[in-house]
């Protein structure tokens, strides 16, 4: 039974609205529960358009990219999830330095692999981050030592107080895997970003490209998975912790720890999301007890789960 305003909604969204979506084929994990309702959206004016609308009827909402680094429970969530799907990139390499203006529904590989092709050099590390820009520049993702704090010059944004609003770097207050709206938990929605490149050769580029994401490849697992659980702790590796505590291999349902990297989970094939979620806890509570060290996630929860001893 939902709480929201259903026939308001079916007024404003007519057939873009769908009702009762379980998630599992929108998340990398392959697992998730139903959501009351899921609109596509296309471009910046259909995300203001169908955000305004939610704000006014004060609904819920939630908005995903390429569904990773979330976990939606079995339960599902009642509220409605916006699958931002608007995916321009522009790179202007007539500009001194380079820009890559990219909407926030792209994905970081195709980001990359354009400015790549284009001899636009500093974005080589993204191409293997199953991410989206919106995603990766909330939350400030990153791999082999760089992330996006590194080359975002600036940030379209909207916020239900202030409307459409244009960030430098600097009013992103970037730390670790964080930015300022992440931490405060802020209503603030990423339409566009603008990043800052590097002219170089295209095949330098793109050899780079290759090199990072083959050794990406060779120390991470394949199968469905978030990437990485839990954000590195102040001068140490979830990843080592997480193996030096035995997780390695520990399975809970039809999902584990894996054994080729231990900061990340896998669906065997049928795991719940609960699985997910009694994994996530065993191996929080036995690298506390181990080493005093609290795991934060670097991943999201959505929705209502079991308690786990």
């Amino acid at each position: 039974m939902t709480n929201l305003p259903i026939s308001q909604l079916q007024e404003i969204f007519g057939e873009r609205l769908q009702e009762g979506v379980h998630m599992n084929n929108y998340t990398t994990t392959k697992v998730g529960g139903p959501v009351t309702g899921l609109i596509s959206i296309n471009s910046a004016s259909e995300m203001e358009f169908a955000l305004t609308n939610l704000w006014k009827l004060n609904v819920p909402y939630y908005i995903l990219g390429s569904g990773s680094n979330l976990l939606i429970s079995d339960r599902g969530y009642d509220g409605i999830v916006l699958h931002n799907r608007s995916h321009n990139v522009k790179v202007n390499t007539k500009n001194e330095p380079p820009l890559v203006i990219a909407e926030s529904g792209a994905s970081l590989g195709q980001v990359a692999q354009l400015a790549s092709r284009r001899g636009v050099s500093g974005f080589e590390w993204a191409n293997s981050i199953p991410g989206t820009v919106g995603g990766a520049v909330y939350g400030n993702a990153g791999a082999h030592g760089t992330d996006i704090s590194q080359i975002l010059q600036s940030a379209l944004v909207l916020t239900r107080a202030g409307g459409s609003q244009l960030l430098s770097n600097e009013d992103m207050g970037y730390e670790y895997r964080s930015s300022k709206f992440k931490r405060e938990r802020k209503s603030v929605i990423i339409l566009e970003a603008t990043f800052v490149g590097q002219k170089a050769d295209p095949e330098d580029c793109m050899s780079l490209l290759h090199e990072l994401t083959e050794k990406r490849h060779k120390t991470q697992p394949v199968g469905p998975s978030f990437g990485s659980t839990f954000k590195n702790p102040a001068g140490n590796f979830a990843g080592k912790l997480l193996a030096e505590a035995g997780m390695k291999g520990v399975t809970c349902g039809g999902a584990s720890f894996s054994k080729v990297h231990a900061n990340f989970i896998v669906n065997n094939g049928g795991a719940s999301a609960q699985d997910y979620y009694c994994l996530i806890r065993q191996g929080q509570k036995r690298v506390m007890e181990q080493f005093g060290v609290q795991l934060d996630l670097e991943i999201e929860l959505l929705g209502e789960f079991e308690d786990v001893d």
